[in-house]
């Protein structure tokens, strides 16, 4: 579909993922142990034979450019391409991006391109699974200048989202970005018997919430962008398009999943882990594209696994028991491990025999997870070096003591990238 460019928003500083956007930008956070953030909007396009992408970026790049250079090539005859467009110096403009919508502002000359009919708005952080072309077809329908992406929510949901007012036509007449009274919820809710009618079962939910998804005519998009200089697509392109062109709604009624912090994205890989996952990464029909690796199946030595899964390249020691967890690429478990609840990122590499060595002789645990040490309820980023026996648990703490070396996030313990718990180490109030 060369008519449509798509801009995919790399996202700000991340600072409500921190640590895991210490050293990578939220887009380039793993996800289900291979994949990374990135992959979904990416995949969406690609499956929806949407390929001529642009990557919006600015903060803590390189580890987002790397995969998006190894992993999405495309040959001399296709036509398609995802392309990275960081934040630089021109001769126009000394700043960085100030915002959604002035990252896409600064790089207009792209949209202006030839044949570009249409301009697709997503963001780098969201979970879900959707044909871009049914939006396309709902934007055309109706003739609308602006299409945006809707999710039915429940009056409490609401909270959380912008809520949009319709008409009967489904065209956007009032917005309000996360309204917290039943007073502001009455003003934009939408009759269920509204959306029933359009094949989305209500299920007791009276509000549409916006899933930051935008569809827009690229002239409408260019004049909205160049006579004004607003930052933001959500807070103040869309609610200005209300007003001055015509804005529909394209209904969406599977899983979705705003990966905005510690705790989403926790829930969000565990629910992945599932035997019932809302969201299915073995979807033939639509699948999830990474990085390819030549990576040697995963060795398990008489261990337990219930409800998990486990990547490419792990070894796994025997009486290792591992429940409801996610575990990352090349990740090494010694014996009688116990992970239970929690998402493992794995390492970057395999330690050669020599470098082995060289860490034991130093006294420093491998990386991976030593012999008889348990983890529950915890985030372990890659390359981390967990001792022998020992403990990670959220239970009983109120907050961590001054100076640990691990973050506890909305109850959840994250161990930073590349940290070394010696053998022993526990964790106490």
């Amino acid at each position: 579909m060369r008519k449509v460019l798509t801009f995919i928003l790399g996202g700000g500083k991340g600072t409500r993922l921190f640590p895991l956007t210490q050293f990578r930008s939220k887009p380039a956070v793993p996800l289900a142990g291979k994949y990374r953030l990135i992959d979904i909007p990416i995949s969406n396009c690609l499956n929806s034979d949407m390929n001529r992408i642009y990557l919006l970026t600015q903060f803590n790049s390189v580890s987002l450019h790397r995969h998006i250079r190894q992993t999405y090539r495309f040959d001399r005859f296709d036509g398609g391409f995802v392309e990275i467009l960081a934040a630089q110096q021109t001769m126009e403009g000394m700043e960085w991006y100030q915002g959604t919508a002035d990252a896409v502002r600064k790089n207009v000359r792209f949209l202006q391109q030839k044949d570009i009919e249409y301009a697709l708005i997503l963001s780098g952080d969201q979970l879900y699974r959707m044909n871009y072309q049914e939006m396309l077809e709902t934007h055309i329908k109706s003739g609308a200048d602006v299409t945006i992406g809707a999710l039915p929510v429940t009056r409490q949901q609401a909270r959380g989202f912008g809520i949009m007012r319709l008409d009967d036509d489904g065209r956007v007449r009032g917005f309000l970005e996360k309204p917290q009274t039943d007073e502001e919820i009455d003003l934009v809710r939408t009759d269920p018997e509204w959306i029933d009618a359009r094949g989305i079962p209500s299920r007791g939910r009276d509000c549409l919430g916006s899933m930051g998804i935008y569809l827009f005519n690229r002239d409408v998009l260019v004049d909205l962008l160049t006579k004004t200089d607003y930052h933001d697509f959500g807070k103040e392109v869309f609610p200005m398009s209300i007003r001055t062109h015509k804005v529909q709604v394209h209904l969406f009624d599977g899983y979705w999943e705003d990966i905005g912090t510690i705790r989403s994205f926790y829930e969000a890989n565990l629910d992945l882990a599932r035997p019932d996952a809302p969201f299915k990464l073995d979807d033939e029909t639509a699948p999830i594209f990474t990085h390819a690796r030549s990576l040697p199946p995963t060795r398990c030595d008489g261990a337990q696994v219930t409800q998990s899964l486990i990547c490419d390249g792990c070894v796994i020691g025997s009486g290792a028991v591992i429940e409801n967890s996610v575990i990352g690429l090349r990740c090494r478990i010694g014996k009688n491990v116990t992970i239970r609840n929690s998402v493992l990122m794995g390492a970057d590499y395999f330690p050669t025999a020599e470098e082995l060595a060289t860490d034991a002789a130093a006294g420093l645990p491998f990386i991976g997870v030593g012999e008889g040490s348990c983890i529950e309820g915890a985030i372990v980023d890659k390359n981390c070096r967990i001792g022998r026996n020992v403990r990670i648990s959220p239970k009983g703490l109120d907050g961590l003591p001054k100076g640990a070396p691990v973050v506890m996030e909305d109850g959840v313990i994250v161990v930073p990238k590349e940290t070394t718990l010696p053998n022993g180490w526990v964790l106490k109030p």
